[in-house]
């Protein structure tokens, strides 16, 4: 009689959950992200304004140090509310010979830049000339322009545009020559002219560089405006932010210079908060630099 052959063990059937069964988790970065995003980061303590302005006048009080070497910040307060009518008329002069520079130097800025992305050979002729600019001391300028132009408004502005020039001109000649070749080519294809490649191709993709260099410029603006009124030394309000600085270092009262140091600051501080608003509303519905919250 055969021997059967012996019957293989049954296997046990697999029993497989629903996918909808198992509980979904959140991948581990996507994770982490979340809860970083969830929980709000609290700036460190010497970022808090209040609590460096607290430490400065602890400091000054507890070590008893004179006003005409440090001044505390109550003392720079009420010294700016008992001076606010010079140092407010001032403030509005330079504001004004600020602003002033700023338009200039980006209205030359720009059209320099779209004459230098025509020609590569007009570009490395006279780029130079712009390098020369920035590199040349505006104290050893200054003097000059100011004597040549009688106008002493005019040449303080011409003093400010020329520092705030050459940022406007590099930034902006950057971007309107940082465009995609694929799209170029496709303008090309199209035979679009050269006033079309600029205004349709060029001019958007230089958009981010043009606004980044706008934020330097405000800033070197306002410096240059302060150095052409310290060079003019033109006396009465009409001096702006210079005069009341030398006479305030002249005179053992120093709380006025450095109340005059300090709207200075916040002056720098507001043109580029400004600048940064203009372009996230430019910017803020297409580009990557202010779309990304990373």
């Amino acid at each position: 009689m055969s021997t059967p052959f012996p019957s293989a063990p049954m296997a046990s059937p697999v029993v497989t959950a629903h996918p909808a069964a198992a509980p979904r988790s959140a991948p581990a970065p996507v994770a982490a992200k979340l809860a970083a995003k969830a929980t709000p980061k609290r700036p460190p303590l010497m970022g808090q304004p209040r609590v460096l302005i607290a430490l400065w006048q602890g400091l000054v009080t507890a070590m008893e140090l004179p006003p005409y070497l440090v001044p505390s910040p109550i003392l720079m307060m009420k010294t700016l509310f008992t001076d606010w009518a010079a140092l407010g008329g001032s403030l509005w002069v330079t504001v004004k010979i600020t602003v002033l520079a700023f338009v200039v130097a980006t209205v030359a800025g720009v059209l320099i830049s779209f004459l230098f992305v025509q020609s590569k050979r007009i570009e490395t002729a006279l780029f130079p000339y712009a390098v020369l600019l920035q590199v040349t001391p505006i104290v050893a300028v200054a003097p000059l322009i100011i004597i040549w132009v009688k106008d002493p408004t005019a040449s303080m502005v011409i003093c400010a545009a020329l520092v705030a020039l050459f940022p406007i001109i590099s930034n902006t000649t950057l971007g309107l020559r940082s465009v995609e070749p694929d799209l170029q080519s496709y303008f090309q294809l199209n035979r679009a002219t050269r006033l079309q490649t600029l205004l349709r191709l060029r001019i958007p993709s230089a958009l981010p560089y043009f606004f980044g260099g706008l934020r330097i410029s405000s800033g070197l603006a306002l410096i240059g405006a302060v150095v052409a009124e310290f060079v003019a030394g033109t006396r009465g309000p009409g001096g702006g932010r210079g005069y009341p600085k030398l006479a305030a270092g002249a005179s053992p009262q120093h709380p006025p210079m450095f109340a005059a140091l300090l709207l200075i600051s916040l002056t720098g501080v507001a043109l580029f908060v400004l600048m940064a608003w203009l372009t996230r509303v430019a910017l803020g519905g297409w580009h990557a630099s202010e779309t990304s919250h990373d």
